[in-house]
């Protein structure tokens, strides 16, 4: 256990390492030499988890997915809230997460799938659309592929204006806002006056991430050093 604690925590350390090159230099000018120097790893600890620096670019695009599962709720819709003030939550206070959404615009970053975390985030706000259709979330006229490209379309302009604007300071309002003008077009009326859309919810989802999150490398420590 202790061995696999310590191997969790190296391959956070390069990807980590990895993002932050990648934020200052931009993909193409990043060398492995570089990440190498500010992880403080082996090229042989390196190449252990990633093969190439294609797959650690890949590595660092995954951090947008959310690391911890969301709570399930009694409404399906009220998840796809929660989802959208988690990321916000962790695009303010997560470097890595931070560098990749970067690494996700960057056009300088050829032979990486850039299209990968996009797709992803649609196919998961499909999921979850399509699950509250059939639970009669939804009003009947919605297309869950339209509707699921749209507001991931959406979101990903906000949060850019609001990291260009105040350094995304203002993103869970933002999100907020998102949310109140596209769930009345989709959300089925007697729903719709259940799901918490708040600014409250949104630091209390937080604080409880941060919490599970906190526990988890507590929990990595002892394990590496048992």
């Amino acid at each position: 256990m202790a061995q696999q604690a310590r191997a969790i925590r190296t391959r956070q350390t390069i990807l980590e390492s990895a993002a932050a090159v990648f934020a200052e230099r931009g993909y193409e000018r990043t060398t492995i030499g570089e990440i190498l120097v500010r992880a403080g790893v082996t090229k042989g600890a390196l190449y252990f988890h990633f093969a190439s620096k294609e797959d650690l670019a890949l590595g660092v695009l995954d951090a947008q997915m959310l690391d911890v599962p969301l709570t399930p709720q009694r409404i399906k819709l009220q998840e796809l809230v929660d989802q959208g003030f988690l990321l916000a939550h962790r695009l303010q206070r997560d470097a890595l997460v931070r560098a990749s959404v970067a690494l996700a615009l960057d056009s300088g970053a050829t032979g990486v799938d850039r299209a990968a975390p996009f797709q992803a985030w649609i196919d998961q706000v499909a999921e979850g659309l399509t699950v509250a259709k059939a639970r009669g979330e939804l009003l009947s006229h919605v297309n869950v592929t339209d509707t699921a490209e749209l507001f991931s379309g959406a979101y990903a302009g906000i949060q850019t204006m609001s990291q260009i604007l105040c350094d995304r300071n203002d993103l869970t309002h933002r999100v907020l806002v998102l949310l109140q003008h596209v769930l009345p077009t989709i959300c089925t009326p007697v729903l719709l006056t259940q799901l918490e859309i708040t600014e409250e919810r949104a630091r209390k989802l937080g604080a409880e991430y941060d919490e599970r999150r906190r526990r988890q490398d507590e929990m990595n420590v002892t394990e590496t050093r048992s």
